[in-house]
């Protein structure tokens, strides 16, 4: 759900928002009047990132059942980016998988920032899969509708359509814990920030439950990624005012400023690697049927040959 909130090759608008921020945790505030002009000779001069690096994307429920930052993960991606090949590779970690946490203890996974914020998720992530995490960039669900809306919407066909009678009405209601019925319908389709949310968000209707939803989540990030490309610099002011201080990441103003010259030259959908952790890489547990349990015997394997 993070997709244009990293600059990792699609993600302008979220640097350019980061640019505008201080600290090592970036919490984005608009502030349309401070950003660089697009001629600015700055940008012109920073370096551009020549070593591959790899991101992990969380996006999280965050309406008033939540008390603070303590928060799910309905969402973690790791992106690895290859700039020398131009090569992406998107891994969607299920939620539900029940795993070691790195704060103490075990349970599924959305968990790990609730426990621990955004160190507490990415600790977990490199000490269960084996791999080392660069950054991480978070956020909220108004952001992912904000940012939709703000670039006029995204363009899906979507394979998996959605059915959902118990869809949580968390977003625009009184209420946190109401639901209602949504539908996003097979077919090519033109969704603003709320149905792609649903679309994203949805498990109640999918046969494939949590798997399923990774897969629209990916697709949505391409989308997203599609429509990005179509953005101009004179447009990052009313995307910074849009997203507000729906996204947080873990990058130094100098990396979010090297990370911008990069965005405009992938260019190849063929170059983006999508994986899944399906079965028989997870499968149900026995224990309650929310759980998955990881074939880590299988899934270290193909975790490593993407992200060495």
């Amino acid at each position: 759900m993070s997709s244009v909130a990293g600059g990792l090759a699609y993600f302008i608008p979220a640097a350019q928002l980061a640019i505008e921020s201080t600290g090592k945790v970036l919490q984005v505030t608009p502030s349309p009047s401070t950003l660089p002009s697009p001629s600015s000779s700055a940008a012109a001069t920073v370096a551009p990132i020549n070593g591959a690096f790899t991101v992990l994307l969380l996006g999280s429920d965050d309406d008033s059942k939540f008390i603070g930052d303590h928060v799910l993960t309905q969402s973690m991606i790791l992106i690895r980016v290859v700039p020398s090949t131009k090569q992406v590779t998107m891994l969607s970690i299920p939620r539900d998988l029940f795993v070691h946490l790195s704060t103490g203890g075990s349970a599924k996974i959305d968990g790990a920032y609730s426990y621990g914020g955004a160190n507490a998720a990415v600790a977990t992530v490199e000490q269960d899969f084996g791999v080392h995490i660069d950054d991480y960039i978070w956020i909220g669900l108004l952001g992912l509708v904000k940012l939709i809306d703000a670039i006029g919407g995204i363009d899906v066909v979507t394979s998996n359509p959605v059915f959902d009678d118990y869809y949580p009405a968390d977003i625009y209601s009184n209420w946190p814990y109401d639901f209602e019925r949504v539908a996003v319908l097979a077919g090519p389709q033109h969704l603003d920030g709320l149905h792609a949310m649903q679309y994203v968000r949805s498990r109640h209707g999918d046969l494939q439950s949590d798997i399923g939803r990774s897969q629209r989540q990916q697709q949505v990030l391409i989308a997203i990624r599609q429509k990005a490309k179509q953005l101009s610099p004179a447009d990052l002011p009313a995307l910074s005012a849009a997203l507000g201080g729906e996204l947080k990441t873990s990058m130094g103003l100098s990396k979010v400023a090297q990370l911008l010259p990069l965005a405009s030259s992938f260019d190849n959908p063929d170059a983006i690697n999508q994986v899944i952790l399906a079965n028989p890489y997870t499968h149900g547990c026995g224990c309650p049927e929310t759980y998955l349990t990881a074939n880590w015997g299988l899934i270290l394997p193909l975790v490593h040959e993407y992200f060495p």
